[in-house]
């Protein structure tokens, strides 16, 4: 009877875990609708719990406050974007296969315009959170581009030799070609559609990655 009972326990224990984890999921899905459509700012939690069809007490349950569910979802783009494009990029033996394969994996996701979206939030809501910036700017770190290149090493082993302010720095410049870009089609998507976007894209990965480890010219007096 006792082992029945332990076992029954552990199950019982085992289901609550799985359904703890099926409602953060659905509440991370229906934040990430809300906060694309309305903004991290004018979002409201009642309505985040509503639209995946939970209570306000179980948001609480699963995450602190609005903030905290804002970070989850880019944590989340993490994992599953080092998941997807780490042991790709990992197998590619040249510079130009891993560009190639990098601009293809960017060029699908430049189409979710619920991330696109997301992504530029999460910069918008660093900048008018002056005091929010630390743990932003740690998340940031751990995301290296906008969670769209988990980590520059593995597509450029040489920046391994590179000290931290400098891959920091070929990060944001690559980032802010591929935002841009993303955002034009976004924009404008009859004057630039898809294949000119992954044309671009790739051209500006080729012409950034080339440059990284060249030494930048002098900055010009008066300039800044």
């Amino acid at each position: 009877m006792i082992p029945n009972a332990i076992a029954a326990h552990r199950e019982a224990v085992l289901h609550k875990q799985k359904r703890a984890m099926l409602t953060r999921k659905e509440i991370l899905r229906s934040a990430r609708a809300v906060f694309s459509r309305d903004g991290f700012e004018h979002a409201r939690i009642g309505e985040i719990a509503a639209k995946a069809g939970k209570t306000r007490g179980a948001f609480y349950d699963n995450f602190k406050d609005k903030e905290d569910v804002f970070f989850a979802i880019f944590e989340e783009n993490y994992d599953r974007d080092l998941a997807e494009l780490g042991p790709v990029i990992g197998k590619l033996p040249t510079l130009g296969r891993r560009v190639e394969a990098l601009g293809a994996y960017l060029c699908e996701l430049s189409k979710d315009r619920e991330r696109m979206l997301l992504n530029l939030e999460f910069k918008l809501y660093a900048i008018r959170q002056p005091r929010k910036r630390r743990r932003l700017a740690a998340l940031y770190a751990a995301m290296r581009v906008r969670g769209s290149i988990p980590e520059l090493s593995r597509l450029l082993p040489q920046l391994s030799d590179k000290n931290s302010s400098t891959q920091d720095c070929d990060a944001f410049a690559i980032c802010g070609l591929l935002d841009g870009l993303a955002l034009s089609r976004f924009f404008n998507p009859e004057a630039f559609d898809h294949r000119e976007l992954a044309h671009y894209m790739k051209l500006c990965l080729r012409e950034a990655l080339n440059g990284m480890g060249k030494k930048k010219p002098a900055r010009m007096p008066g300039l800044l």
